[in-house]
C-alpha cells in the first residue's frame, strides 16, 4: 500500500500521543465542537463530534468540486506487536480490503473503482490508515463499505483469504525491500539501534517468517484488541451537506458495538553505549552508501523541531555544510540528505550519502566529521533559518491542495495530537525555533555521540565498507519452486451474520455529479509565446510551467543526455545571480523553480507563494533568458548524472523497461535508449554541447507557459508583457521521427538479475500516434485488462493467485507512436506461469469483453473526470495535456460525448485491430539459473539474452 500519502513536512506531527481517555470524557460531556481557525492567514474548517460507541467524526466541507474524500486512521501500526508476530498491523490492513458481512466478495476493491473513485491504505510503526476519494453521488456507498469494514469484517476471513493475503505481502516485501538496492537499510538499522522487545526492532513490514505463521485467531485477536471505534477516527471531507452526513453517519457507524479502548503507547527512549558499525554486501546496489543514525526523542517533545531544522540546515542548500563539503569540494557523491523522523515513542536523526561508484565510505565518514566541524565552528546566519521557516508554510500549503490530503490531515492530528485544530500549534513550533534551538539540539543528540552506521555496497565490493565494521546478519530468502500453499481465493466463509438495527444492503448511487470545466484564459504574444492560465483561488498558492518542445528527440547519439543535462543545469544560477544567490532569492520568496526532460520537451517549472508571484515570475524570466553556465555546476551535475545512470542498473522494473524500449524501438531511434544517455555519451558532453541545443530549441515559438493559482489574469498578463520584447527567436524545425523497425522474430527476451527474489515483466506493441482518431477510443476499450486493480490482471495474478503485489497495462499518450505496456513485478518461481496468464489475458480480452464490462468502462472514466480540476497540480497538467497533443479546451466534454457512442462491436474491432498478441514482445528480468530455461515452454521460442541495455549477448 502506498506509504507515502500524508503530508510530508507535517511527518512530525502525525506520530505523536493522544490522551484518548480523556478526550471521550470532554465529547460526552460537549457533544459537538466546531472549529475554523488553525491561524489568522488559514483555515480548514471542521466539526468534531463522538458517537456512543466512541467513534470520533470529523467533517470538513468543501463544496468547490463535486468530490467526497473519507479516511479512517486506527490507532494501531506495527509499534503495537510482540516479537514473533511482527507485520501484523500491516498484514491486518491487506486483510481488511477483504470481505466483509454485507458487502460482496472483492466488491471493497473493486466497487470504488467502478465508481470512478480510488482507495489505498498505509500502515506505519505508529498507525493505519485506510483512504477513498470518489464523485459525490457514491458517497454513501462508501459509508457502506467503510462501515462494513470497521464492524462486519472479522467473521468473513478465511484460511484461504489469509494465505493469499499473506503471499500478497510477502510480493510487496520482495518489490520494496528484498529486490532492490538498499532495501535491508531500515531492518539493519532497527536491529542494532532497538532493544529485542522494544516496538521499533523490527520494520512495519516485519519478518517473513512470522508473516507465515499467522493464525485465524491471531487475526480475530488483532481486530478484537485494536479495530474498535473508540481506537479511530473517521473523516468526511468534500462536497457533503453537513447535517445530512450527520444522519447518514449515524445510520452506517452508528450501530457498530463499542470495542476495547487501547490506551496509547508510552514514549520509550533508547541509548548507544558506543557506535556500531555494519555492513551488507548488496546484491542489487552498484554504488556504497553510507547511513549514520541517532537516537533521538518522541514527537511534541520541544526538541522535535529544532532537530527537523537542523537537518536542513545540514544538507539543504549552497551553503550546507555537508553539502559543500561532500558534493562540492571532495566530490564524493552527487548529494547528501538528513532527516528527523519523530515518531509516537521515540525518534531517530539520520544522515545519508550515496557515493559515486567505487568511492570508499572510510573517506565519506571522514568527510562527513569534517563537515559537522565546519558547522560547529561557522554554524549559520538567520537568512538560512528563515528561509527554511518559509518552504515549510509553501509545503503545508501545498501538501492541503486536496480534499484527500485534508481528510488524512484532520483524521491523524486527532489521532496523534488529540486534536485536528493542533495544526496551528505545529506551525507556531516550526515557526518558533531560533538559531540557539538548533546549536542546543545538535550538542544533545549529535555532537560527538555514538550512532548506527551502515555501509551497504555492491556485493563484489567489501573494501568499500567501514573499517572495523561487522556483517548486518541480513537472512535472504530463498525462493524456491513449488513451495507456496495451495488456496481458493474465491471460497466464502461461513458464518451467522450479525443482526442490525438498520438495513446494510448496498445503498443507491446519490445524483450524478455536474462537470463544471474551469475557464481557461488562452492568448499568445507577438514573439510566438503561448499563454494559457486558469484562476484557482482555493490556496494562496500559484503554480508555473514553461515547455520548450524538442527534448531528447532532437538529440544526436553522440549526444544522448543534453536535454537532462541542460535540465539540471539551467536553474543553477543566472548570468546575474550566483547558484547561491538564485536559491537565497527563490526561498526567501516562498518560491521553488526546478527543471526537467523529457523525450520531447523540457519543462521549467515550479510554485510561489500569491503574495510573491510578480517576484518569482521575474526570476523564472532571468532563468529562462540569462542561463548561468557555471563550468563547476556542470561538471558536478555531469556526474551526478552518471551515479544516476549506475543506479538505474540496480532496479528490475527500470531495467525491463529500458530493455522493453530498446526492443521496441531499435538501437537507431531515440526512443529506444535511457532518456539520461548512457554513460560514455554524458561522459563526452561539455558544455557547449548544452549552449548549442539552448540556441537551437529556446526559442518562444516552441514555447508555451502554464500558470495555475491565486492570481488574476489581468496579473498573469502584466507579469508576461515583457518577455514578447525580450525573448526572441526563430521558428523551431523539429526532426521528423525515424521509421520504427519491424519486431522480430524473436518475441521474449531475458535480463538475467542474480538472485533475484522477483522477476520484473514488460510486454506490449507500438500501437498508434496519440492524436490518431482511434486513440481515445482505443484507450477506452483496453481499460478492463489492467486499468487498476479490479481490472482483469490485478484480480487474477494478485487476488486469485497471489503472485505479485500489483500488475497493469496501459497506453502511453505520446505525440510518436504510443507503446501499449503490460507491467508486473512476480515471485520468481511462478514466472513462467505469470506470463502465461498475461498472454491469455491479452489473447481473449477481446472476445470476452460484455456489454457490460463496456458500460461499466464508460461509467468510472465520466466518473472520474470530476476529479480532474481539483488542485492546482491537476489543473496545470491539464493545461498542458491541451498545448501539447494539440487538445480543444473543452477535450474532455468531447471525450465524455464519445463515450457514449462507443459501441461493443467498436471496441473489440480497436482492440483486434491495435492490440493483437501475436505482435507482442515480451521482456523479463529475472534470476536466469533457475527462470531461463522454464521459459522455453512459453511458446514464444527461446529466451533471448541481453544485458540490461538491451544489447544481446
Amino acid at each position: 500500500m502506498n506509504k507515502n500519502i500524508y503530508i510530508p513536512f507535517l511527518i512530525l506531527v502525525f506520530f505523536g500521543c493522544s490522551d484518548k481517555a480523556s478526550e471521550q470524557n470532554e465529547l460526552k460531556n460537549k457533544d459537538v465542537q466546531k472549529h475554523s481557525n488553525f491561524d489568522s492567514e488559514f483555515s480548514i474548517p471542521f466539526e468534531k463530534y463522538q458517537l456512543e460507541n466512541g467513534l470520533t467524526i470529523i467533517l470538513h466541507q468543501d463544496n468547490s468540486d463535486p468530490i467526497v474524500a473519507l479516511s479512517t486512521t486506527v490507532h494501531v501500526g506495527s509499534n503495537r506487536e510482540q516479537p514473533g508476530k511482527t507485520g501484523f498491523a500491516h498484514f491486518f490492513e491487506h486483510m481488511a480490503f477483504n470481505d466483509s458481512e454485507n458487502v460482496p466478495q472483492g466488491a471493497n476493491r473493486k466497487m470504488i473503482e467502478e465508481l470512478g473513485g480510488s482507495r489505498n491504505g498505509s500502515t506505519w510503526p505508529d498507525g493505519t490508515n485506510y483512504y477513498e476519494v470518489v464523485p459525490k453521488d457514491a458517497f454513501e456507498k462508501l459509508l457502506w463499505i467503510d462501515s462494513d469494514r470497521l464492524g462486519f469484517m472479522i467473521n468473513t476471513v478465511t484460511e484461504d483469504a489469509l494465505e493469499r493475503e499473506k503471499q500478497v505481502v510477502k510480493n510487496e516485501k520482495r518489490q520494496r525491500i528484498d529486490n532492490r538496492p538498499y532495501g535491508h537499510t531500515y531492518h539493519v538499522i532497527n536491529k542494532n539501534l532497538y532493544p529485542l522487545d522494544h516496538p521499533y526492532n523490527w520494520t512495519t513490514i516485519g519478518d517473513l517468517k512470522d508473516l507465515q505463521q499467522a493464525t485465524l485467531d491471531d487475526v480475530r485477536k488483532f481486530y478484537d484488541e485494536y479495530y474498535s471505534p473508540s481506537n479511530a477516527t473517521f473523516v468526511i471531507a468534500g462536497d457533503i451537506d453537513i447535517e445530512k452526513t450527520k444522519t447518514m453517519v449515524e445510520r452506517w457507524f452508528g450501530e457498530i458495538k463499542s470495542g476495547t479502548l487501547a490506551a496509547d503507547p508510552a514514549p520509550r527512549h533508547v541509548t548507544l553505549e558506543s557506535s556500531k558499525s555494519l555492513f551488507h554486501l548488496d546484491n542489487f546496489a552498484k554504488v556504497p552508501e553510507l547511513r549514520i543514525t541517532f537516537p533521538t526523542i518522541e514527537m511534541y517533545h520541544p526538541d522535535s523541531y529544532p532537530l527537523a531544522t537542523l537537518a536542513s540546515l545540514l544538507t539543504e542548500g549552497k551553503r550546507a555544510p555537508l553539502y559543500k563539503e561532500i558534493v562540492e569540494s571532495e566530490k564524493l557523491a552527487p548529494s547528501v540528505w538528513a532527516f528527523h523522523n519523530a515518531m509516537e515513542i521515540t525518534g531517530v536523526f539520520s544522515i545519508g550519502v550515496r557515493a559515486n561508484e567505487n568511492i570508499d565510505l572510510d573517506s565519506v565518514k571522514l568527510s562527513i566529521e569534517k563537515a559537522l566541524a565546519n558547522f560547529e565552528k561557522d554554524l549559520f546566519d538567520d537568512k538560512d533559518l528563515e528561509r527554511i521557516k518559509i518552504q515549510q508554510e509553501v509545503e503545508f500549503y501545498s501538501d492541503n491542495d486536496s480534499v484527500l490530503e485534508r481528510a488524512i490531515s484532520l483524521g491523524r492530528y486527532n489521532e496523534y495530537a488529540g486534536d485536528p485544530s493542533f495544526i496551528a500549534q505545529d506551525i507556531k513550533n516550526i515557526q518558533s525555533v531560533t538559531k540557539a534551538d538548533v546549536i542546543r539540539v545538535y550538542e544533545k543528540y549529535i555532537k560527538n555521540k555514538p550512532a548506527i552506521y551502515t555501509s551497504f555496497v555492491p556485493k563484489d565490493q567489501p573494501l568499500l565498507t567501514l573499517e572495523n565494521s561487522l556483517k548486518a546478519g541480513v537472512e535472504e530468502e530463498v525462493v524456491v519452486q513449488n513451495n507456496e500453499r495451495e488456496f481458493d481465493s474465491a471460497k466464502i466463509a461461513s458464518y451467522s451474520k450479525t443482526p442490525t438495527k438498520h438495513d446494510r444492503t448496498e445503498p443507491p448511487l446519490g445524483e450524478a455529479p455536474k462537470l463544471t470545466s474551469p475557464k481557461i484564459n488562452s492568448t499568445i504574444l507577438k514573439n510566438g509565446l503561448s499563454v494559457l492560465s486558469i484562476e484557482h483561488r482555493e490556496m494562496p498558492i500559484v503554480n508555473f510551467q514553461v515547455r520548450i518542445d524538442g527534448g531528447a528527440l532532437v538529440e544526436e547519439q553522440n549526444t544522448f543526455g543534453t536535454a537532462t543535462l541542460l535540465a539540471s543545469l539551467i536553474t543553477e544560477g543566472t548570468a546575474e545571480k550566483t547558484s547561491e544567490e538564485l536559491e537565497d532569492e527563490l526561498a526567501l520568496l516562498g518560491a521553488s523553480i526546478s527543471a526537467r526532460a523529457t523525450l520531447d520537451a523540457i519543462y521549467i517549472e515550479g510554485s510561489t507563494l500569491a503574495k510573491n508571484y510578480l517576484p518569482t515570475i521575474d526570476l523564472l524570466k532571468e532563468i529562462l533568458l540569462k542561463p548561468r553556465w557555471d563550468a563547476q555546476e556542470f561538471e558536478r551535475l555531469k556526474l551526478k548524472q552518471v551515479n544516476s545512470i549506475t543506479q538505474t542498473k540496480a532496479n528490475a522494473s527500470a531495467i525491463a523497461y529500458q530493455v522493453y524500449y530498446r526492443t521496441l524501438f531499435g538501437a537507431s531511434n531515440r526512443q529506444g535508449h535511457h532518456l539520461n544517455g548512457t554513460v560514455e555519451s554524458v561522459s563526452s558532453l561539455d558544455i557547449e554541447h548544452l549552449k548549442a541545443y539552448y540556441k537551437n530549441y529556446f526559442s518562444p515559438k516552441a514555447a508555451t507557459l502554464h500558470i495555475v493559482g491565486d492570481v488574476t489574469v489581468e496579473a498573469i498578463n502584466k507579469s508576461v508583457s515583457d518577455l514578447a520584447e525580450n525573448w526572441k527567436g526563430e521558428q523551431v524545425l523539429l526532426p521528423q521521427l525515424k521509421e520504427v523497425p519491424k519486431v522480430e522474430i524473436q518475441r521474449l527476451y531475458f535480463v538475467d538479475l542474480d538472485n533475484a527474489k522477483q522477476s520484473a515483466i514488460y510486454a506490449g506493441k507500438l500501437t498508434i500516434n496519440s492524436q490518431h482518431r482511434d486513440f481515445f477510443e482505443l484507450n477506452t476499450a483496453h481499460n478492463r485488462l489492467g486499468s487498476g486493480m479490479g481490472a482483469r490482471l490485478g484480480q487474477t495474478l494478485r487476488i486469485e493467485k497471489g503472485y505479485t503485489y500489483g500488475a497493469y497495462a496501459w497506453i502511453d499518450e505520446e505525440n510518436y507512436l504510443s507503446p501499449f505496456i503490460v507491467s508486473t513485478q512476480v515471485r520468481t518461481n511462478v514466472t513462467l506461469e505469470s506470463l502465461e496468464i498475461i498472454r491469455n489475458l491479452v489473447s481473449n480480452y477481446d472476445e470476452t469483453l460484455s456489454e457490460n464490462e463496456l458500460e461499466l468502462i464508460k461509467n468510472l472514466l465520466i466518473k472520474r473526470d470530476s476529479r480532474r480540476f481539483e488542485t492546482t497540480n491537476s489543473l496545470l497538467n491539464l493545461l498542458n495535456n491541451i498545448s501539447l497533443y494539440g487538445k480543444s479546451e473543452t477535450f474532455i466534454q468531447e471525450q465524455q460525448s464519445k463515450l457514449e457512442s462507443i459501441s461493443l462491436e467498436r471496441a473489440r474491432s480497436l482492440y483486434q485491430t491495435y492490440l493483437n498478441e501475436e505482435d507482442m514482445i515480451y521482456v523479463v528480468v529475472g534470476d536466469a539459473k533457475t527462470q531461463l530455461e522454464r521459459l522455453s515452454k512459453l511458446g514464444l521460442g527461446e529466451p533471448v539474452l541481453v544485458n540490461s541495455d538491451g544489447v544481446r549477448l
